[in-house]
């Protein structure tokens, strides 16, 4: 299975947060499976983080890369056609994040690893 993760799910599974799912942490930590971070949760977590919105998440964002890399997830680029996609959506919901990142499980026919509700107005399919 190929899915994509949502930022928050991201940060839980990277601090071993009780609010992650049951289902969503079996399907991260198997590794038969292959979970995409979206460069989009990166530009994320980074901007957040420097607004004071994240700062638990401060051993993460030092190496988020490496983080990434050692859960054993890979990173999804943006590219134009996601970009075109995101705002092309015509949902009133205007967080360019969500928007990126449902453009992105649309465009690549992924999952999307997430709690926010706010993906189902989206037409994007979840796990959680």
């Amino acid at each position: 299975m190929r899915a994509l993760v949502d930022t928050h799910a991201l940060l839980w599974w990277l601090f071993d947060d009780r609010r992650l799912s049951g289902r969503a942490r079996q399907v991260m930590e198997d590794g038969a499976n292959e979970i995409l971070v979206s460069s989009a949760s990166g530009w994320e977590i980074m901007t957040k983080h420097r607004l004071g919105k994240l700062p638990h998440a401060g051993e993460a964002v030092r190496d988020l890369r490496g983080a990434i890399q050692r859960a054993g997830f890979e990173p999804l680029p943006i590219s134009l056609e996601h970009a075109i996609e995101a705002g092309r959506l015509a949902a009133p919901h205007r967080d360019p994040f969500d928007r990126m990142l449902a453009a992105q499980s649309r465009l690549e026919r992924l999952p999307l690893i997430s709690d926010d509700q706010v993906f189902a107005g989206l037409s994007v399919s979840t796990l959680w």
